[in-house]
């Protein structure tokens, strides 16, 4: 199974000056089409209704909504797929969602990702590559040597520290695709038109 895109906006609306769902907006303004609803701390009722609101947003511009971790959720607002916490997610998620969903699962050694392909999954967001600052202490970085051998196992997902001068590096060495969250939920986030530098 393809991405839906080879950039992937990862939600944090703790980071966010404005309300989630017009940041997401203009993400999506500037050319982004794939869209991960993080935010697992929000109440469930408020969760779901954010939800709905970027299925919407998102199905009127023909991109893909990915919704982390929870398989109802996805299932309930009609999400292209799941993004899962462990490869041992995968197979329920599968028989929920069905054949054509799209699961990733997050990744963080080599290991995580052949289990994650073992289990069935279509993709892994692989982190962190580099350092980053929304996850300070957070690695070490895994580095690009690491990216481009999971990227010989399947399809992956680079996260952790990706921009627009990264993210050239993270594809030459395999990358499927490359996710940020920072760079884009931040007050001082980069500009929108440079997201298609990133895609």
């Amino acid at each position: 199974m393809s991405l839906p895109a080879r950039l992937l906006i990862v939600t944090d609306r703790h980071g966010c000056p404005e309300p989630l769902a017009d940041r997401v907006a203009a993400c999506l303004s500037a050319g982004a089409r794939w869209i991960w609803l993080r935010d697992r701390d929000l109440p469930a009722p408020e969760r779901a209704a954010l939800a709905e609101t970027l299925a919407g947003q998102i199905a009127r511009v023909g991109g893909a909504l990915t919704i982390g971790r929870d398989v109802e959720l996805a299932a309930q607002v009609g999400a292209a797929g799941v993004q899962l916490g462990a490869a041992a997610d995968v197979a329920a998620a599968r028989a929920r969602l069905g054949r054509g969903a799209l699961l990733g699962v997050s990744a963080h050694s080599l290991g995580d990702v052949r289990a994650a392909r073992a289990a069935g999954a279509d993709y892994v967001t692989l982190s962190p590559i580099f350092l980053t600052a929304s996850k300070p202490g957070y690695g070490p970085a895994l580095g690009l040597g690491v990216l481009r051998e999971a990227a010989g196992v399947m399809p992956v997902v680079a996260l952790g520290g990706v921009d627009t001068m990264t993210a050239p590096f993270c594809r030459e060495a395999g990358a499927a695709g490359v996710a940020v969250m920072g760079l884009v939920m931040r007050p001082q986030g980069l500009e929108f038109s440079s997201i298609s530098n990133l895609d």
